[in-house]
């Protein structure tokens, strides 16, 4: 996949999916605009775009405001040049049973997970529908499908992303816009979140098994930003989830009512006073990686599958145009024969 000479936008780029996002755009040619919180992760990840040779630029900027992300988006194409792809991948969230969570907490997680989404997207539609072109990329999951125990408002703000995002699809087909919009709906990833994100487990958070490395998802995002499909389902457990809950509802909450809670907790005790990014970022020096390395998986064969058909498609229809150009000049030729 070739983005050379395109200019990308990440949110929440300097950790986990985003920080692998913004490799694989920088590996893959394009410039990149990194947004996130903390300056010194924002420093070195553009310091990793720039070994590569592409242009970076990193701007501390939290996304739930939306004054700030208008303003970043201004300086991008000012610095950079007009921005041909935007990522909305930051994410808040907090793990916890509802009767434990505050107000403040809840919107938080829905300020930056859902609202800086749209903040975002709106930024990014000012500058590419006058010039008719572009890509908007929302950063989904299953969970915008299903939702889990312990993790109620990042589910809620996925949903509610995913009907944000099924509307601006229609209203830009309604007004035959060439802007693009497209969903990358994620499994399980091995980030750094899980040891970040507020917790009020008694154990450490854990991701639901099976759990993928963020390359995979980040291979995902950039096919979606090259080709916009409506949709990505990335790996057999986000497909097969999505469809056994639509049809078996009852059984999938009779399922999540144990692993639901097992399955995100490990028995090993958190710790009494365990820091978090909810509000403030965290100094850490992390990348893409979480601590799940032993058990994540980078390839997913529905996702390959995916991948080269569409390959396939494309091949087959470059095939059949030369085949065509042959034909017609092969008809020309013999039409001014003597």
């Amino acid at each position: 996949m070739n983005f050379r000479n395109r200019v990308v936008v990440v949110t929440g780029g300097t950790a986990g999916i985003g920080r692998a996002t913004v490799r694989a755009f920088a590996h893959a040619g394009a410039s990149v605009a990194i947004l996130a919180r903390d300056p010194g992760r924002l420093a070195m990840t553009a310091e990793e775009v720039r070994d590569l040779g592409r242009h970076a630029l990193a701007l501390p900027v939290d996304v739930a405001d939306a004054g700030a992300v208008e303003d970043a988006a201004t300086r991008i194409e000012a610095e950079v040049g007009p921005i041909d792809v935007w990522v909305n991948n930051a994410m808040a969230s907090v793990f916890g049973p509802i009767t434990q969570l505050s107000a403040p907490e809840v919107r938080r997680v829905t300020e930056v997970t859902y609202l800086g989404a749209v903040h975002g997207t709106q930024s990014a539609l000012r500058r590419m529908l006058p010039r008719d072109r572009g890509t908007i990329v929302q950063v989904g999951s299953t969970l915008a499908y299903r939702a889990i125990p312990l993790q109620a408002p990042y589910c809620a703000a996925k949903h509610a992303l995913k009907a944000f995002t099924e509307a601006l699809g229609v209203e830009l087909r309604h007004t035959r816009s060439r802007v693009r919009v497209t969903q990358v709906h994620l499994p399980a990833v091995n980030t750094p979140q899980f040891d970040w994100s507020r917790s009020k487990l008694t154990g450490r958070p854990r991701p639901i098994p099976p759990v993928f490395q963020p390359e995979l998802a980040a291979r995902a995002i950039l096919y979606a930003a090259q080709r916009a499909p409506r949709e990505l389902k990335v790996g057999l457990p986000v497909a097969s989830t999505i469809w056994l809950n639509k049809f078996l509802p009852a059984a999938i909450d009779r399922f999540l009512s144990r692993a639901g809670y097992s399955g995100q907790e490990e028995p090993t005790p958190a710790p009494g006073r365990r820091p978090d990014n909810l509000f403030e970022p965290l100094d850490w020096n992390v990348g893409a990686h979480g601590r799940f390395d032993d058990e994540a998986v980078d390839r997913s064969r529905a996702l390959d599958v995916r991948l080269s058909a569409a390959t396939v498609a494309r091949t087959a229809v470059a095939a059949a145009g030369v085949v065509g150009a042959a034909v017609i000049l092969k008809r020309l030729g013999d039409s001014v024969a003597p």
